[in-house]
């Protein structure tokens, strides 16, 4: 599967989770989350510290994402970006977009492994959706 084919398989989920989601408006993590409501995605942040981001009740991980989820974003360290593809695993997460700088070999194999479908090659949600500030 080519890089188009695999971000339309990814924009095919009712809903979205960011993993990594983040409170700080200069943040990856915040960005991401807003791309997703500029294009008015349903969207859900993932983070275990905040109770809202951007107006949108946060669940603390991807076991807690409603089952419509599909597709995650995820704006984390490696090593943690490992653990959460084991849990999307078990949750039954079929498309993992590891943005830049939160990809790793083991979580791409961990992903290909468990049949997951992986965008983990640079591309940025960001630049895909045409993210823009306001």
């Amino acid at each position: 599967m080519n890089t188009k084919e695999q971000l339309d398989l990814f924009f095919q989920s009712k809903a979205f989770g960011v993993v990594g989601a983040s409170a700080d408006r200069h943040k990856y993590g915040n960005k991401v989350l807003r791309v997703y409501q500029q294009k008015n995605l349903r969207v859900i942040p993932v983070n275990p510290k905040e109770q809202e981001i951007e107006g949108t009740a946060c669940v603390p991980n991807v076991t807690g994402l409603p089952d419509d989820v599909e597709s995650i974003s995820v704006i984390t360290p490696p090593p943690v970006t490992e653990q959460v593809v084991e849990m999307a695993a078990r949750k039954g997460i079929k498309n993992i977009w590891m943005q830049p700088g939160a990809e790793s070999d083991a979580a791409v194999e961990a992903c290909r492994r468990h049949g997951i479908s992986v965008i983990a090659d640079g591309t940025c949600i960001l630049v895909v959706l045409g993210y823009h500030d306001h």
